[in-house]
């Protein structure tokens, strides 16, 4: 298929996809009323249009602001006026507000700030040239940034855009694409932090349930989770086997063959510049990220009261994840200009001049994010919750064994068309809680976990969620090129999942469902590479 060919049928699914989201729109103009749209299949349709436009048009900032125009329009029963208040007091003024979302974002400044200076210094440079005699081959590279990844459980947003920092170098030395080194780093964020009983993830799912030990609850959660679990032995297969297929598989043949680790002409993050300082060291690395990773352990226990008599996890389950990033990404960077000061590696002019160029680099996650809570907001002000809830609930007494994979799969669209996996436990685990917690405890933890499960998954696949974007942030990859490239590998882990979720309803046991969705998909990936040879 010639080039020409393909640009004419992207025009066409462009204009197709526009057509039809006008056609939902006019459709809910004649049909609807601003009442009938509360708590109805059409408070999901803004994300799902933001979605839709971001896949097929491959941009993503205009197709967020259309979602987020399209649930204003809905919510006031398309009046002008109250739709412009509605996208911006409600909306973007509102998510900037909140006060764990400016923490968020000033944590992305921070390591932009950090990752400027490391370059500056010749830091990663040193980094790299020790990872060329230690680290000597792509597996090698990948299998690195995949244990780092799982080392760093104690949150999401500090695990994408730490291993980025890290491994980043490492990764285009060994010609590995930006879009592969994303998700890797996605894969061992969500999925690792919510089998990690000491992470900000079991803090948050612990606190929604009522009545009950939720520390304890989630522990028992974690084999029941198959979706994460079967996440990293997909990575591990995908390496060990040296097999990829869809989008992914031709960013990794240019980044091999050609040296292209971006396969597409976008760099909204630029090049990875050469510094000018030849003789940085590798201590100019560690220092940074030791300090960084020290320090926000720190901070996230000094927001739960740690260093006020509370015990150690307490203060973690009841940490307050974005003050205490902040406050220790900071205190690292502080130390981090002193060190380098103080050894010369840098002047403090020149070091100045990094912070507004750290700042710069963190500017297209922190737009999406922006967009991607603003449209959040309004999803939540149509009723998405109540909702989805009502669903999950009408159904729960019917085929009772299947429900395991029904919340799954219930999990995995709420959460990838408001890309918050939170938010989906929020609504999801108090019903599965209420309705087994006095009938039965068995089926309770396996539909905790498949919502817990479906949650991550549909965070994973969604352009639109925070830790998918700053995934790709880390990785310093085209955002719409990474969530292209990992969600042919999501949704055949999610479609494995199914299928131990389907067993396990019926066995009442985690151990043999997944050792067969593991043998499963091993062998699927093993079909694909005999295919790909033949």
């Amino acid at each position: 298929m010639t080039k020409k060919i393909q640009k004419q049928i992207r025009s066409l699914l462009r204009i197709f996809t526009l057509g039809l989201v006008l056609l939902f729109l006019f459709a809910a103009y004649f049909f609807t009323t601003k009442d009938t749209v509360q708590q109805s299949i059409w408070s999901l349709f803004p994300p799902l249009i933001a979605i839709a436009l971001a896949l097929v048009t491959k941009e993503v900032y205009s197709s967020l602001f259309l979602g987020i125009l399209s649930g204003a329009l809905l919510f006031s029963g398309y009046n002008p006026e109250q739709s412009i208040n509605h996208i911006f007091k409600e909306g973007i003024f509102k998510v900037l507000s909140d006060t764990g979302n400016v923490g968020i974002l000033c944590f992305l400044v921070i390591l932009g700030m950090m990752v400027q200076l490391m370059n500056k210094t010749g830091g990663s440079r040193a980094f790299g040239n020790w990872a060329r005699t230690h680290i000597k081959t792509r597996r090698a590279s990948m299998f690195a940034t995949m244990v780092l990844g799982c080392l760093i459980f104690i949150d999401d947003y500090f695990n994408c855009l730490t291993v980025g920092s890290v491994m980043l170098p490492v990764s285009d030395e060994a010609r590995v694409s930006r879009a592969k080194l994303a998700y890797l780093i996605d894969t061992t964020a969500a999925p690792v932090c919510i089998i990690a009983p000491i992470s900000s993830w079991a803090a948050a799912v612990s606190g929604f349930v009522e009545g009950e030990n939720g520390m304890k609850l989630f522990v028992e959660t974690i084999p029941y989770n198959f979706y994460a679990l079967l996440s990293i032995c997909m990575m591990i297969f995908l390496i060990a086997l040296k097999v990829d297929f869809g989008p992914m598989a031709i960013h990794e043949k240019n980044a091999m063959e050609k040296g292209d680790l971006f396969t597409t002409e976008e760099r909204p993050y630029g090049e990875r510049e050469e510094n000018e300082y030849a003789e940085g060291k590798i201590m100019d690395m560690l220092f940074p990220v030791v300090s960084l990773v020290i320090f926000c352990v720190i901070g996230m226990i000094y927001s739960g009261g740690f260093f006020s008599g509370t015990d150690f996890v307490t203060a973690f389950s009841q940490s307050d994840a974005p003050t205490g990033l902040v406050f220790g990404s900071f205190t690292a960077l502080l130390l981090t200009l002193l060190f380098y000061l103080l050894r010369q590696s840098i002047s403090f002019q020149a070091a100045m001049e990094c912070l507004p160029e750290g700042f710069k680099q963190m500017v297209p996650a922190i737009l999406i994010l922006t967009f991607a809570w603003s449209l959040k907001a309004m999803t939540d002000s149509l009723g998405a919750r109540e909702f989805v809830a009502g669903l999950v609930q009408g159904s729960a007494g019917a085929m009772l064994s299947l429900l395991p994979a029904f919340v799954f799969l219930i999990a995995v669209g709420l959460s990838f068309a408001t890309g918050t996996s939170w938010g989906t436990f929020g609504i999801l685990i108090p019903i599965v809680v209420g309705v087994f917690q006095k009938t039965d405890y068995s089926m309770m933890i396996l539909a905790m976990s498949a919502c817990m499960a479906g949650a991550v998954c549909g965070d994973h696949c969604s352009p639109i969620s925070d830790t998918t974007i700053m995934s790709s942030a880390g990785a310093q990859c085209v955002h719409l090129n990474h969530v292209g490239t990992q969600l042919p590998y999501a949704l055949l882990v999610a479609s494995v999942s199914v299928f131990a979720y389907i067993l396990a309803g019926f066995l009442k046991s985690p151990w043999l469902p997944l050792c067969v969705a593991t043998i499963l998909l091993f062998v699927i990936l093993m079909e694909i590479k005999r295919r790909q040879k033949a």
